[in-house]
């Protein structure tokens, strides 16, 4: 599939049925978590699967994962990150983003439903999961089998801003 097809087909997820996602298929989506860029390649993300029935309700304290039977807590760990030594920048909240798209694309790819999801209490997450202090949770990849339709791939076309009032060039 082309790269701008695979992209326009992705779509949030807010409606999952209770079929599993196969090891075979998760198993990838993590190999393409592992493959994104990291800023100075100091690879600052762990990801934290949640596929039990216990770990969802741990979850479900925190945030809404609208029935996604499974879920990533895609985390950054603040003592791996590189900082950029002009203002003091973490790349933490960056990589981790780029690590979720990457994750997002494959599982788009493999025919498996995802949502980023950024609404939750990081306080709760902490607690219910006992997680470390260098480890924040940036989002939540919530992945399973849509039980809705899918958006229209040409949706953006209507919903986004048009490509010359997102860009500028610079003036010669």
């Amino acid at each position: 599939m082309e790269f701008l097809e695979l992209a326009k087909k992705r779509y949030s997820v807010r409606e999952y049925t209770d079929r599993q996602v196969e090891k075979e298929k998760l198993d990838q989506i993590l190999r393409a978590a592992q493959t994104a860029p990291t800023a100075c390649n100091r690879q600052p993300v762990h990801l934290l699967v949640v596929q039990s029935l216990e770990g969802l309700e741990k979850i479900g304290k925190a945030a809404n994962l609208h029935g996604a039977p499974m879920a990533v807590l895609v985390c950054g760990d603040k003592d791996k990150a590189w900082t950029r030594p002009y203002d003091g920048k973490q790349s933490v909240d960056i990589d981790a983003s780029i690590v979720t798209d990457h994750m997002m694309l494959e599982a788009t790819d493999l025919g498996v439903g995802s949502l980023w999801i950024c609404s939750f209490k990081p306080d709760v997450l902490r607690e219910e999961f006992s997680l470390p202090e260098n480890l924040e949770v940036i989002n939540i990849l919530a992945l399973g089998y849509a039980a809705c339709p899918p958006a229209d791939p040409e949706r953006h076309a209507a919903l986004r801003i048009p490509v010359d009032e997102m860009v500028s060039y610079e003036k010669l």
